[in-house]
């Protein structure tokens, strides 16, 4: 009898993750009559990628390496889609076979070069040196005993690393470039390293930082195919290179981002709060609604998993308890973001398959949140008096029949304030997925920012957004708990 019920537990939890799966978010695709191929790039990195407030490259001037990647795609005849990601993890990405090929103005160097297959080089940058607008700084030299902000596996990072030693500074690492120039231009950071186009950029458009250094380190930027594996796609990205080079169409699209005058600024009324919360209202409400569709998905799975994990950690059979104790260990000992990118990045690796990112936030939110909850309905569970059970089974009630007519009841009055407090870390636990590219409210904000580099009040707006959400959560679970008692 026992078996029986936890068999059909095993398999409703099978059936939920199957509807996970078709929940999963896939990135557009275009008309599969050609060859699709899946291109992994940054959330953002410009002037060679320009995302739109909402995190996609379809608006107008996403960037240098996107336009270049439509006009090769139409003259060579295959279609794409973009998968976004942290630059360091699109590199992971490629290895995983996760996607086809990687660009993101990536250097191309020896160490990459044993992995990698890089497509013909179609711009040359060098690493500058900047600092805030109103530092002395003005030589490498004045960073002795310092701190600079680098961006993770970028060739700024690359030669930051290599000249630490000599000049005496110490190195923070950020996955974002408005980030970290932030940190230096609010003087958390002395310095940063960063590609000279890229920096360029970001001042032409109201960073308040200075280059202070010529360009160093000149490395050829391209785009990355696995070692040995898409040779078709490789050549068809060469062939287009060469055709853009040839015909000028790549000097005009360089020109266009790398000398063209810098973009209008908002004036001061366009960057007052209402005003970020009205020209950003529809990717801040898509963010949102992300954030909610993650939540709502993965805690309903993460109760199901947690129940399953909870009863079998009562279960009499001891192979039963081990199992449910080893997999609560494990999911809450594992940190989230590391369990995040194993599953996105590391698990079609093993199973052959690549996973929809929607649907590698919900199971990571399922495994860590419902370890949690098995942990509470478990300790639910024990907190009903033993003599419960032992009456329960006197009267000739089976295992099942006791656990659900006597013990559940009681016992989900102990879980509840626990189980909606549970739901409500889950709603903050999304942000972690932005690691992973998830389009949800943090990762909403910080591709808003990379464009207006209002950080202040672009995190002031959504921590307000969050705060509110939470409070209504916490009004329910006040209502929930009422009518439980």
């Amino acid at each position: 009898m026992r078996k029986h019920w936890l068999i059909k537990l095993l398999m409703s939890l099978a059936v939920l993750v199957g509807f996970g799966l078709v929940m999963g978010r896939q990135e557009p695709i275009h008309a599969a009559s050609e060859p699709t191929y899946t291109i992994g790039t940054v959330d953002s990195f410009e002037p060679f990628e320009i995302p739109n407030n909402r995190g996609t490259y379809n608006g107008k001037n996403p960037g240098i390496e996107i336009e270049m990647l439509q006009q090769i795609a139409k003259h060579e005849g295959f279609k794409y889609r973009l998968k976004v990601m942290s630059f360091d993890a699109t590199l992971t990405a490629l290895q995983a076979g996760q996607i086809d090929a990687s660009m993101g103005g990536m250097s191309v160097t020896n160490e990459r070069k044993a992995t990698i297959d890089f497509t013909k080089s179609y711009y040359d940058s060098g690493v500058v040196m900047a600092v805030a607008s109103n530092s002395n700084i003005k030589s490498l030299k004045q960073l002795k005993g310092k701190t600079v902000a680098v961006k993770s596996g970028t060739s700024g990072a690359i030669y930051a690393k290599s000249i630490a030693n000599k000049y005496g500074f110490k190195i923070k690492y950020y996955k974002t470039d408005n980030t970290m120039w932030s940190d230096v231009a609010n003087g958390n950071s002395a310095a940063t390293f960063d590609d000279e186009p890229v920096l360029r950029y970001g001042i032409r458009n109201g960073m308040k930082l200075r280059v202070v250094t010529k360009a160093v380190n000149s490395q050829p930027v391209a785009m990355g195919i696995k070692k040995g594996q898409n040779q078709e796609l490789l050549h068809k990205l060469n062939d287009g290179i060469t055709w853009m080079q040839k015909t000028g169409r790549m000097q005009k699209l360089l020109d266009k981002y790398t000398k063209g005058s810098a973009s209008k600024a908002d004036s001061a009324s366009q960057r007052t709060i209402p005003a970020l919360i009205k020209n950003n209202a529809g990717a801040l409400t898509a963010g949102l609604v992300e954030t909610l569709k993650l939540t709502i998905v993965g805690a309903f799975l993460a109760l199901v998993f947690g129940i399953i994990l909870g009863v079998m950690g009562i279960a009499e059979n001891k192979v039963l308890t081990g199992i449910s104790s080893t997999l609560i260990y494990i999911f809450r000992g594992m940190p989230m973001i590391v369990l995040a990118f194993f599953i996105y990045i590391g698990m079609p690796g093993l199973i052959g398959h690549k996973i929809p990112l929607f649907t590698a936030g919900v199971i990571t939110l399922m495994l860590d949140e419902g370890a949690y909850v098995g942990a509470i309905v478990k300790g639910g569970f024990d907190a009903v008096d033993r003599g419960q059970w032992e009456a329960a089974r006197s009267l000739g009630l089976p295992y099942s029949k006791a656990l659900v007519k006597v013990i559940m009841p009681q016992g989900i009055k102990i879980m509840v304030p626990s189980l909606v407090n549970q739901f409500i870390i889950t709603l903050k636990d999304t942000s972690i997925l932005s690691a992973i590219g998830v389009m949800e409210l943090t990762q909403t904000g910080t591709v808003i920012i990379s464009r207006n580099l209002e950080g202040f009040k672009m995190w002031l707006i959504i921590g307000v957004i969050y705060i509110v959400i939470i409070t209504l959560l916490t009004w329910l679970s006040n209502y929930v708990q009422r009518k439980v008692a």
